[in-house]
């Protein structure tokens, strides 16, 4: 019960992450540059805090499996499995793109910061309808470990 509590304030985390991307996004469309930097700054809090409840929830508790029917398990699994690359590539993404604002490295901030918005906008995506699938649609299954529930064993 409490791996799923914790699911719930972690979708909350993400959810809350992007819609402060969004507002970053606006402002600096505006020119806005302090403005943009609170958000975008919030945006990065809310999704590290996701990350640490997420890698915590795990160790301790373990991932829920999947407790839909067992046809629609192997196209779960591998949605699981792009939405974890998805998620690698936009948090490498995201520190690269953090490094170049703390350095004052703007052309270069430029040029990946799109990227990498996109890159989050579609993990939030594909991780709402993990999470959709996971713990709305069906009845999530027992706790497991992580590489046990990745692997759907």
């Amino acid at each position: 019960m409490l791996a799923i509590v914790f699911s719930y304030i972690n979708e909350a985390c993400i959810l809350i992450s992007v819609a402060c991307f969004i507002v970053g996004w606006i402002h600096i469309r505006h020119h806005r540059v302090r403005v943009h930097r609170r958000w975008m700054l919030r945006g990065v809090l809310f999704a590290a805090l996701f990350f640490i409840i997420y890698a915590l929830k795990t160790v301790l508790l373990g991932d829920n499996e999947f407790g839909g029917p067992k046809s629609v398990r192997p196209f779960y699994y591998g949605f699981l499995q792009v939405h974890s690359v998805l998620a690698t590539v936009a948090a490498i993404l995201g520190i690269i793109t953090l490094v170049y604002a703390s350095r004052a490295r703007f052309s270069r901030h430029r040029k990946i910061a799109p990227w990498t918005l996109v890159t989050w906008f579609v993990t939030a995506a594909t991780g709402l309808v993990v999470f959709i699938l996971l713990y709305i649609v069906y009845t999530p299954g027992q706790a497991a470990g992580l590489l046990y529930s990745y692997l759907g064993k």
